[in-house]
């Protein structure tokens, strides 16, 4: 079997293989790659030792049975047998639902998440959104450390468990996203240091030295990245994936990352016949991120939204902390102005930032289905001090109001795991370091951020308690009772409404009669369907744009509009959707 690694600062490249070594050649056609054969099947354990040190997981690896810094072990992808031929499902028309293996289920794996798709396909929604899912030292953690970009944590299930979950999933018609992590490795086991210039100090993150586009060796690293993403969506079958923090990708030469990235996924989906889809998370608020390739943007097929959350999670609970400050002064100019055009911060003075941010978004020139709408995401609930949902504080009136305004708005809606059922389950900050130190770091740094916000110490959950990360699995008792129940049945009444009518699917950014009170009366009209939500606790009145013949759906009984002037009588922390 043929080896290869780029280690273009190696002067000799030794491989072992099951316990032998194994002289490598550096390949005279590419500078800085290394080439050697030797026996090899499925399962052989493999390393490089550079310059005679010890021998380090192949930046490559496809797997990593025993941890980061053990061995990798050559995986033979024509051994698993799909079950199920998949034509693709792409965005448009989609709704989203983000899952953590981890905490999906008790069991914290793909079979036991797999057990659970039939729900989510019961749901209605249309893609399972995956939290990253290469590996990271210890079993338990949001994924975002993971170190091995090729691979996939061995805890959940390895290579073949994420593909008994794809071939389950499309068992069941459900498209499969993969949350993918480019802009830094986690802080342990990661060894792509010792092999090349990964990383530079020209640029900065808030994870130290970022990942190196556009410094000496470059190159080699966006291939590196570039071909780790397509191999994600050719080797499992994925539809799409969504890429973390993209503004942390920083990049000064003459052709974004993310224009090459998003150019190899389509040319992919030309090969495959199925279509691919990339969602970036941007907190630019740049309409670039989305534009097309051809009209000078990055071409990426979407993009989260956290401008619509934030003015709907200000207009929902009243809170008006760091970066909701900016949404809380006008809660109802700042819902309004998402819901017609996408972006709250446009270019307008952002007193969180101290200075202006964002740019236009043409909703002429860009699909609706481009921007992602949510009302809770891993982030939104898990970098809350406590992990606290919008069920341990609003009514199920309120979370019904909060699911049809992101069901029935022009996005692309997205659902985070026990949304659908209003779950009372925190999900919380949790770590599973095996260094001490580096446990011990995590847990204080995670202390002092909410200190200083004025959290007593003793009341930040420590991330390193196996306890922390028992309380934020879902508990799967809590659909078929109430209140929840009710709840999960507006959830798939909603999503069931979306499919059926092609007005909420509609990717133009249309409506009638848009309008959002300072006493939380919304209002809009989408096709034949009028959306009419009341937040507040009093019951309210409106005039529909238009006559009405029915309740299509409603949480609280809604009759039809009476009197001479056609007022219709909507109950508190109620949402409708007439005809």
């Amino acid at each position: 079997m043929l080896f290869e690694v780029w280690a273009p600062q190696a002067r000799h490249v030794a491989l072992e293989a099951d316990g032998r070594t194994y002289a490598m050649e550096a390949d005279p056609a590419r500078p800085g790659w290394w080439r050697g054969e030797a026996p090899a099947r499925h399962g052989t354990r493999y390393g490089f030792a550079l310059d005679g040190g010890p021998a380090r997981p192949d930046p490559r690896s496809r797997r990593q049975p025993d941890g980061p810094d053990e061995p990798s072990a050559v995986v033979d992808f024509g051994r698993f047998a799909w079950r199920h031929p998949w034509p693709g499902r792409g965005l448009p028309g989609a709704v989203l639902y983000e899952l953590h293996t981890g905490t999906f289920t008790p069991e914290g794996t793909f079979d036991a998440a797999a057990g659970r798709l039939p729900h989510l396909a019961e749901l209605g929604v249309t893609h399972v959104e995956l939290m990253p899912v290469c590996p990271f030292p210890g079993r338990h953690g949001w994924g975002y450390d993971g170190v091995a970009p090729w691979a996939v944590h061995e805890p959940y299930g390895g290579p073949d468990g994420l593909r008994r979950f794809v071939d389950a999933a499309h068992g069941l018609g459900l498209g499969v996203v993969l949350d993918v992590v480019h802009n830094h490795l986690g802080p342990s086991g990661n060894h792509l240091p010792a092999y090349g210039p990964y990383f530079t100090d020209t640029h900065h993150t808030p994870w130290g030295a970022a990942v190196n586009l556009d410094a000496p060796g470059s190159p080699e690293v966006r291939a590196y990245l570039i071909g780790s993403a397509l191999a994600w969506l050719r080797d499992y079958r994925l539809d799409g994936l969504r890429l973390d923090a993209v503004h942390a990708l920083a990049d000064t030469g003459p052709r974004h990352f993310l224009a090459d990235l998003s150019a190899a996924v389509d040319a992919l989906a030309g090969r495959l016949g199925r279509p691919l889809f990339l969602i970036a998370e941007s907190d630019l608020n740049d309409p670039a991120t989305t534009t097309p390739r051809e009209a000078g943007g990055h071409g990426l097929h979407a993009q989260w939204n956290d401008d619509f959350h934030h003015a709907l999670h200000t207009a929902l609970t009243g809170e008006s902390q760091g970066y909701y400050a900016d949404f809380a002064a006008d809660p109802a100019h700042a819902l309004a102005k998402t819901l017609r055009g996408g972006f709250f911060h446009d270019g307008t003075p952002s007193a969180f930032r101290a200075r202006r941010h964002g740019r236009p978004l043409d909703p002429a020139a860009t699909p609706a289905h481009r921007l992602l709408g949510y009302a809770q995401t891993h982030d939104q609930v898990g970098n809350r001090a406590l992990g606290d949902r919008l069920s341990a504080r609003l009514s199920p009136g309120l979370l019904a109001c909060a699911a049809a305004l992101v069901l029935c708005a022009p996005f692309t809606p997205m659902l985070f795991m026990g949304e659908e059922w209003g779950a009372r389950t925190p999900w919380q900050y949790f770590t599973d370091h095996p260094d001490p130190a580096l446990a011990e770091a995590v847990r204080t740094g995670r202390r002092r951020e909410f200190e200083a916000h004025g959290w007593p110490a003793e009341e930040i959950p420590d991330p390193q308690d196996p306890a922390t990360r028992d309380r934020s699995c879902l508990d799967w008792t809590e659909p078929g009772r109430p209140p929840h129940a009710r709840l999960l049945a507006w959830y798939r009444n909603l999503i069931a409404l979306r499919r059926a009518e092609p007005a909420l699917t509609d990717p133009r950014w249309r409506y009638e009669a848009l309008s959002v009170t300072a006493e939380g009366l919304v209002s809009f009209r989408r096709g034949p369907l009028h959306i009419a939500v009341n937040l507040a606790a009093r019951p309210a009145a409106l005039r529909p744009a238009g006559p009405v013949t029915e309740a299509v759906a409603a949480w609280r009984p809604v009759g039809l509009p009476d009197g001479p002037d056609g007022v219709l009588r909507l109950p508190p922390e109620t949402a409708a959707v007439l005809r």
